[in-house]
């Protein structure tokens, strides 16, 4: 996988870099996944990400989770070098929304309850209905079952939890894949407002306005 330049801001402290990849290799059942990899991200800076599927984009976001071992490199969160003993503090500071919309089954309410307590956030009625009302999801949803959503409705589901955590890092694969054009444009705008660090990865072009990575692997 090829170098990939830092934002062009020379002025910029090191302390508004947010996530650091330096000089990673990473092989994977004999495959080479990145080599000699490096990308910084600042501080509330939002980042589109694109490429072939299986060049490993997805993996940039389970290395930053702290899911597998680099074999050379390093890879820093927010000045913190990502390991076993800093990991737990790190996953707390992202929201991570998987391209398959990873949500246990039970009821959405209940869901979204024990997610927000174990987290020790609580919110006001207002705002969860104005966040159902913005997603274009009726309030009805919250007593259904996770595994009776369409795709549409994960997503939003998806997007709700997000948004109610109000972490500073957003990790997000393929977020307004099973939307309309109408949703894809409020929920794009919505979140490029925010003052929030944002990798997204998509071939949705609705995107675009981002800085753009595109990633390859040397041939």
């Amino acid at each position: 996988m090829n170098n990939i330049p830092e934002p062009v801001n020379n002025h910029a402290p090191k302390s508004q870099t947010m996530i650091k990849f330096e000089s990673v290799c990473l092989s994977l059942q004999g495959k080479e996944i990145l080599t000699n990899f490096d990308l910084t991200i600042l501080k509330n800076e939002k980042v589109l990400i694109q490429g072939k599927s299986g060049i490993g984009k997805t993996t940039l976001f389970k290395l930053l989770l702290g899911f597998g071992t680099i074999d050379k490199g390093k890879v820093i969160f927010n000045g913190c070098k990502i390991s076993k003993a800093h990991i737990t503090g790190i996953r707390e500071q992202i929201f991570y929304l998987s391209q398959d919309i990873d949500l246990r089954d039970g009821i959405i309410n209940n869901l979204i309850n024990e997610i927000l307590k174990a987290n020790s956030i609580s919110y006001k009625n207002d705002k969860l209905n104005e966040l159902l009302t913005f997603l274009d999801l009726n309030i009805g949803i919250l007593e259904q079952n996770v595994k009776d959503l369409s795709g549409g409705e994960r997503q939003r589901v998806g997007l709700l939890i997000c948004f109610l955590l109000d972490r500073p890092v957003w990790l997000f694969d393929e977020p307004t894949s099973a939307l309309d054009d109408v949703m894809k444009k409020k929920i794009v705008d919505f979140i490029l407002d925010q003052e929030k660090t944002i990798i997204i990865i998509s071939h949705d072009s609705v995107w675009k306005k981002n800085r753009n990575i595109k990633i390859e692997r040397w041939e």
